[in-house]
């Protein structure tokens, strides 16, 4: 397993469990159970969720599948921006342990700005770290201007991550946002990292797999690993995928085939809107 660095110097997985569009649908719960402890069993230990996620669903999917395994689990949910008020968080918060059958979160991420105060969500924060609800808090699709206004109001630099929009196909991130992260020492959790799948019809990608012996979800993964700073967090209901996705960290670009993906899926030349989906 790789690991990447949290401020405070945790060391999280670099290859985690996505569950966005988990939890929608019973006759899924099953398969969606299985994939998510398979992974577990191969290492990927990191598992995000949200309370938006299948209003709720996705944290039931995520609880039964880490009952008898919490400990080793490094758990991440996300509140709504409309409850991350300071008192708003602490009930979303609780409603969300309740669903995820735990004591505690890892990882507590403002899902997006909207029209949340910052200052309210990082007092709420806060709170719940005094009261061992939470242990680290961070951010989701904030952009270099949002982190400057999140640096300023009181606990703001403790964020830990940005859950961002990122794959070879959208690097939008890499002209301010994650540079910003980087300057101070904040990694990125890349969402969607294989592009909701669109990715892996790409054909120069498929060419790509097809000559360095990979798949294409492999090749996009192991792109993103190759940073040491980001971590990726695909969404997989197929044993077959997991295993696949795990294959990816036994993978090391060379300087040629970084060179090659680079020419396929060039770097922003300019700044542009933020990404999400």
């Amino acid at each position: 397993m790789r690991y990447v660095e949290l401020p405070g110097g945790e060391r999280v997985p670099a290859l985690g469990q996505g569950t966005w569009h988990m939890g929608e649908r019973g006759g899924d719960r099953v398969a969606e159970v299985a994939s998510l402890r398979a992974g577990l069993d191969q290492g990927l230990t990191l598992i995000d969720t949200a309370e938006m996620y299948g209003d709720g669903g996705a944290e039931r999917v995520v609880g039964e599948a880490m009952a008898g395994r919490r400990d080793e689990v490094f758990l991440v949910s996300k509140v709504f921006p409309h409850n991350a008020g300071r008192s708003g968080v602490a009930a979303a918060c609780e409603r969300s342990l309740e669903r995820l059958g735990t004591d505690r979160i890892d990882l507590y991420l403002l899902h997006w700005r909207g029209g949340a105060s910052l200052a309210e969500a990082v007092a709420g924060f806060r709170d719940l770290q005094k009261a061992g609800k939470i242990r680290y808090w961070g951010v989701s699709n904030l952009d270099a201007d949002d982190l400057d206004d999140l640096r300023q109001v009181p606990g703001g630099a403790e964020a830990v991550t940005d859950q961002l929009l990122y794959h070879l196909g959208e690097r939008g991130i890499e002209w301010q946002v994650q540079p910003w992260l980087r300057r101070h020492g904040i990694p990125v959790m890349a969402y969607c990292p294989l592009g909701q799948g669109r990715l892996l019809q790409h054909p120069g990608l498929q060419e790509f797999a097809r000559r360095h012996g990979m798949t294409p979800a492999q090749a996009a993964l192991a792109w993103l690993l190759d940073q040491r700073d980001a971590i990726a967090i695909p969404k997989t209901r197929s044993l077959e995928r997991v295993a696949e996705n795990r294959a990816a960290l036994e993978i090391t670009l060379t300087d040629d085939q970084r060179t090659e993906l680079e020419a396929l899926f060039p770097p922003p030349q300019s700044a542009r809107p933020l990404a999400i989906v």
